[in-house]
């Protein structure tokens, strides 16, 4: 039964004691959360963009899991709070210039520098390898160090000026108590979208309602009511009061021709203090002034044909 040839087995190999917890690289783990995407385990690359939970992913792969209706969706537990394209924000990061990535190890005999980052915070300079807690501005999507942010205070984004609140700040990559609070102001955000679509809808359909009945006619019930002595009646006083408007047109038609209004007085140029001469001109005048032996012929028209 074995320990031939003089092998002697220790206690550990005989006997089975409970099994001990893996330990998680915390190196490792940082490097997966910051530099690869959470739904498709990629390497992250432009257009990156960010949850309302503060996880990373690549827009290009948010985009195909939104489109995407098959059975393997259910399996992206990690977007299942992603409804569409509104609910992440396209960060604005700011590259290091220390960074080489993989072209200084082309042949594999280089050292990977862990602690080197592609991003940083462009206020205080610290680097986005999750050593140091940053987080980004759903407003606007520019991304800082939390530092940057406590020790230089200001409601406006320091790089483009955009006015932003407290709950705009999204910590990325956050602890489990940061994830709790992010997801309840998410559902609070969510809740408060639906009552705004929901009080808009009443208001616009009264608006619309408002001008309908201000302009309704009187229906045919209010005309069929009317009794046909009060219909004629109605009529009568409708013309009456037509014809005085109607002369008191066609005098004021006739005034424009030529004829004196009501109240003005005539003057003869008779009364007048003029001339004789002046007075001649006219046919008021009495040399002006024929009998009935010399007035016009009614055939001829004229005066000399008696």
């Amino acid at each position: 039964m074995g320990c031939d040839g003089g092998t002697i087995p220790k206690r550990h190999e005989l006997v089975k004691g409970p099994k001990k917890v893996e330990k998680v690289d915390k190196d490792a783990e940082l490097v997966a959360q910051w530099n690869y995407c959470t739904l498709s385990q990629e390497i992250l690359r432009r257009p990156i963009v960010a949850c309302e939970l503060g996880r990373l992913y690549n827009k290009d792969a948010v985009i195909e899991f939104l489109l995407d209706k098959s059975a393997e969706k259910a399996l992206g537990k990690a977007a299942s709070h992603i409804k569409s394209i509104k609910n992440v924000t396209e960060l604005k990061l700011s590259d290091n210039p220390a960074w080489e990535g993989d072209k200084g190890n082309t042949k594999g005999d280089k050292h990977d520098d862990l602690q080197r980052a592609r991003f940083i915070c462009p206020v205080v300079g610290l680097e986005m390898n999750g050593r140091h807690r940053f987080c980004f501005l759903r407003c606007c999507g520019c991304v800082f160090s939390e530092r940057a942010l406590k020790e230089i205070k200001a409601e406006v984004c320091h790089t483009c000026g955009a006015a932003f609140q407290d709950d705009d700040v999204i910590v990325l990559n956050g602890t489990k108590e940061d994830v709790d609070v992010l997801k309840a102001r998410m559902e609070e955000r969510r809740l408060r979208a639906k009552l705004e679509k929901k009080t808009k809808k009443p208001k616009a359909a009264e608006s619309v309602s408002k001008p309908d009945v201000s302009e309704e006619a009187p229906g045919p019930s209010k005309v069929k009511t009317e009794k046909p002595e009060e219909t004629s009646l109605d009529s009568r006083e409708k013309k009456n009061n037509l014809a005085p408007k109607s002369t008191a047109t066609n005098e004021s038609s006739s005034g424009k021709a030529g004829k004196p209004l009501c109240g003005a007085t005539k003057r003869s140029i008779a009364d007048s203090e003029e001339s004789e001469a002046y007075k001649s001109l006219f046919t008021t005048h009495s040399s002006a002034k024929r009998s009935k032996e010399e007035s016009a012929h009614w055939v001829t028209h004229t005066s000399y044909c008696f």
